[in-house]
């Protein structure tokens, strides 16, 4: 399975992205709710009763009743259309923020899902390559325990040297096995995410070269980060929404001014209609003005306050934990390449050492013991190298991710230096 490949795999079947989807959707339409408030509204309505009464008049014999059963129908058709309505301006612009809200933080939810997939991508690839070092250190030394053992048959060698073969074998047999199930456990953690099984990634090449970082300078990186980081717009846009909240609850001070217009038909509505039927059409304005509500739109309007600044402190809270991570990802990525160079040279070295451990053995200089740790300490070395690239890399994504500009095209980028592979045959 390729890089891309499974990141596809990743946003297809990955339960947190999709729930990130939907609430994205949802988010939507804070800006359809906000703008209904600025609309005209219209509302219909009918109603159909029978009745029971009667009616008394006094008259010079005395009192006179009739008796009234009988139906009435009403029906009414309003349209209301605001004019001056502060609170309705208030929440529409407020929709508009938490819409923009709702796309920031959604970003924010793409850009984790890149950096935790891509996490759990080199850390199965990681364990692969363990595994492979591994078994090739486990051959080494069965090759070498061998050796020794013919050694022994014309009299050659001690039996020291078999016994510290046997050791060194018994021990990466060992280790053999640990990182099997390191495979299988990184395996099932990418699974979960993919939806899908895991059986072989492609490897990371043995020409991998560090990429150049660019930008260079710290301060660019940061740059970049105030500029496109979702984290940090996405509390911008908090701020915005705790800004028209206020406005909001201060409009409860404020008039509003609305134009009605109706259209009604009534059929003996009441007792003093009875047997007429009536339609009406009315256009006009009505003005409502807030006078006293208790003191809760002052309160509202002072609670609100406090949340908006609170919203500002956040941001600057926010943005300080950004820049301070995005250093954090700024050295690792510089180390690592310093660590990826300094390693590969030890690689070379190492390798000279078991050829030059194994002349001197040859020369009575060394001892089997000699060859053995060497070859521990080339295995040692290239798994440390193996980490220290996955390590870099894992950190240039974090590095892009922190500055708000990590996208598919980065791991384009990165997956050229991926190459297909055997799979892995592993002993249940």
């Amino acid at each position: 399975m390729g890089l891309m490949e499974a990141y596809e795999a990743a946003l297809a079947n990955d339960s947190v992205y999709r729930s990130a989807m939907h609430e994205n959707e949802a988010g939507q339409q804070y800006k359809e709710i906000g703008r209904a408030n600025l609309l005209p509204s219209v509302s219909a309505s009918y109603a159909y009763s029978k009745n029971y009464g009667d009616i008394a008049s006094k008259t010079n014999l005395g009192w006179n009743t009739q008796d009234r059963d009988y139906n009435s129908k009403n029906a009414t058709i309003q349209l209301r259309q605001p004019l001056i309505n502060m609170d309705g301006l208030a929440r529409y612009k407020q929709g508009n923020a938490q819409t923009m809200l709702s796309d920031k933080q959604f970003e924010v939810r793409k850009q984790e899902l890149m950096a935790r997939f891509f996490g759990l991508y080199a850390s199965a690839n990681f364990s692969e390559d363990v595994l492979a070092l591994a078994e090739k250190q486990r051959d080494a030394f069965m090759q070498q325990l061998q050796s020794n053992t013919r050694m022994s048959k014309f009299g050659e060698g001690t039996k020291t040297d078999l016994i510290e073969s046997q050791a060194k074998l018994s021990l990466s047999e060992a280790q053999v096995i640990e990182a099997e199930y390191n495979v299988i456990d990184s395996h099932n953690a990418l699974a979960a995410m993919l939806g899908k099984e895991v059986n072989t990634l492609d490897a990371l090449s043995e020409s991998f070269e560090v990429l150049p970082l660019a930008p260079s300078a710290f301060d660019e990186w940061k740059a970049l980060a105030l500029k496109n980081n979702a984290e940090i717009a996405a509390q911008s846009e908090a701020i915005e929404i705790a800004n028209q909240e206020v406005k909001r609850n201060r409009a409860g001070h404020m008039p509003r001014l609305d134009a009605i217009a109706s259209i009604s038909n009534s059929d003996s509505d009441t007792s003093s209609t009875f047997n007429q039927k009536i339609n009406n059409k009315s256009i006009g304005l009505q003005l409502n003005v807030p006078i006293y509500s208790g003191g809760s739109v002052t309160a509202l309007t002072l609670q609100a306050e406090a949340n908006h600044k609170k919203a500002q402190d956040d941001l600057e809270s926010k943005t300080n934990e950004i820049v301070l991570g995005l250093r954090k990802q700024y050295s690792a990525v510089l180390s690592n390449i310093l660590k990826v160079e300094a390693l590969k040279k030890s690689v070379a070295s190492a390798e000279l050492l078991i050829e030059a451990t194994q002349k001197s053995v040859a020369g009575g200089i060394r001892t089997n013991l000699d060859v053995l740790n060497a070859r521990k300490q080339l295995f040692e070395v290239k798994r440390d190298l193996s980490s220290a690239r996955y390590n870099y890399l894992v950190a240039y994504i974090s590095l892009r991710k922190a500055a708000g500009v990590l996208t598919a095209n980065d791991f384009e980028k990165i997956s050229s230096y991926f190459v297909k592979q055997e799979k892995i045959t592993i002993n249940e």
